[in-house]
């Protein structure tokens, strides 16, 4: 029996294919997706893309046919990275979906589901309820037991990439930049679509040197996933062979990026963060905003670099739920310039308050550029802590694993959150700052942890500590 739920995750769909995802599950995802968001919300029709796993164009295909079968039209984009999806969705003013299963490994696939202008789809805002009319449809033997439309809709190709590109250099002009070498891996995912169009236009100032940008969701070099730091050695390595001013790194649908220093050295999130809070709400001072009338929105997961970063720069630091559908609702509800997650996500205003890794690199090489300085200089000193990165964890118990380490905590005096995971401080004191967290991921059946402190043997005691603590047996 199909369980829709087993792939129906907090924010997106995620699954094995075809033991937990397969055509007759999309269908039905496609068809749902239309009576509960698109049809209710008055549209006529979707944007529909996909990136370049082997299994994305018949689940594209079958989404596309559930969404057809209820009267809805469908503007197929085709490849694109899942940032591109939502240009579509801002530009068309129609809902979307993108075929990815993002950073997870091959087997996987999966879809991210908007309302118009890329307006989030999540548990809380209209996934719960795609989610439980798949299932019905699924359990009653097809489209069928829906009223039938009266005609079908219908399905159009449409490239979009040149447009894209074109929206991102509206947003920042790097014509002026001072000239930058730059390594990107693209991982085989979708940067290695996206980028040519976007960086390695005619006259650019940026030399840029490519790994692994022939589009394979087979993966046959490292995962497309850059939190995992062994899959940035091949880049790490070629920075500093090449001599290149930094790194990118991207993971399979381009939606997030991360950055590599001249050394090598991987950036800390918090670091890249500080830096476009205080590029963009620059930004909006000189266009005569006051700062402390500008909002940057962070997940929970707060590395103290932002902390300081923000209130360095005047504005004011909003945090929400970890996941971009909370992002994006955070950012509408607080009328954002910026926001980030510590996992390689920034949202921003102009991109219909969404997540663009490109958009980001963009801003980020406009700010560097600014400097003489190596990017270790600049970006090293915004983030002076040091920090496990995130850390993922098998646990047979993820519950009680939690309670062990809340237990742990609350032995050290230290805060305790679970509002949103497992969230642990302990504040200045004696300089022994330190924070943790620990979740459960909503991609994939694991934990993550991140330990961050003031320095890095303490950081070390920390995540020793609560590593043994996850691992014990009761």
């Amino acid at each position: 029996m199909v369980e829709v739920a087993a792939v129906v995750k907090a924010y997106d769909v995620r699954g094995l294919v075809p033991e937990q995802l397969d055509a007759g599950t999309a269908r039905a995802l496609g068809s749902a997706f239309a009576q509960v968001v698109v049809r209710p919300e008055g549209h006529a029709g979707i944007v529909l893309g996909r990136d370049m796993r082997a299994s994305s164009p018949e689940l594209a295909d079958a989404f596309a046919g559930g969404v057809l079968e209820q009267g809805v039209d469908v503007t197929d984009i085709g490849l694109c990275s899942t940032d591109g999806l939502y240009h579509a969705s801002g530009t068309c003013d129609l809902p979307g979906a993108m075929v990815t299963a993002s950073h997870n490994p091959a087997g996987y696939n999966g879809m991210k589901l908007c309302r118009a202008a890329a307006a989030p789809v999540g548990q809380d805002s209209g996934l719960t309820e795609i989610r439980d009319l798949a299932q019905w449809l699924l359990d009653r033997g097809g489209l069928h037991q829906l009223p039938a439309p009266a005609s079908a809709g219908r399905r159009r190709e449409v490239d979009l990439l040149a447009d894209y590109a074109a929206h991102l250099h509206s947003l920042v002009d790097l014509g002026g930049i001072r000239p930058l070498h730059v390594v990107v891996d693209a991982g085989n995912g979708m940067a290695g679509h996206t980028v040519p169009a976007v960086l390695g236009a005619e006259g650019s100032p940026l030399r840029l040197d490519p790994l692994h940008f022939e589009l394979d969701g087979s993966f046959p070099h490292h995962d497309a996933n850059p939190l995992d730091p062994a899959n940035q050695r091949e880049l790490q390595e070629a920075v500093r062979a090449r001599g290149a001013d930094l790194g990118l790194a991207f993971d399979g649908d381009a939606d997030r990026v991360f950055v590599v220093d001249e050394r090598g050295r991987q950036v800390p999130a918090g670091a890249v963060t500080a830096l476009l809070a205080r590029w963009l709400v620059a930004r909006e001072v000189a266009a005569g905003r006051d700062p402390a009338d500008v909002t940057v929105v962070h997940g929970s997961i707060l590395p103290r670099a932002v902390e300081e970063g923000v209130a360095a720069s005047g504005a004011r630091l909003v945090t929400c739920r970890v996941g971009h559908t909370f992002v994006k609702a955070a950012m509408a509800t607080q009328a954002a310039v910026f926001g980030a997650e510590h996992s390689g996500h920034y949202y921003f205003r102009d991109f219909w308050s969404a997540d663009s890794g490109l958009l980001a690199v963009l801003h980020l090489l406009a700010a560097v550029s600014e400097q003489q300085r190596p990017v270790s200089a600049i970006l090293g000193e915004l983030d002076p802590y040091a920090a496990s990165g995130e850390i993922s964890l098998r646990v047979p118990d993820p519950a009680a694993a939690a309670e062990r380490v809340r237990r742990w905590a609350l032995d050290r005096g230290a805060r305790v959150d679970d509002t949103d995971g497992l969230l642990v401080r302990q504040d200045e004191g004696s300089g022994a700052f330190w924070w943790i967290s620990l979740r459960s991921s909503n991609t994939e059946p694991v934990m993550r942890l991140t330990v961050e402190a003031r320095g890095g043997a303490r950081m070390e005691q920390v995540r020793d500590a609560v590593l043994a603590a996850v691992e014990q047996e009761d």
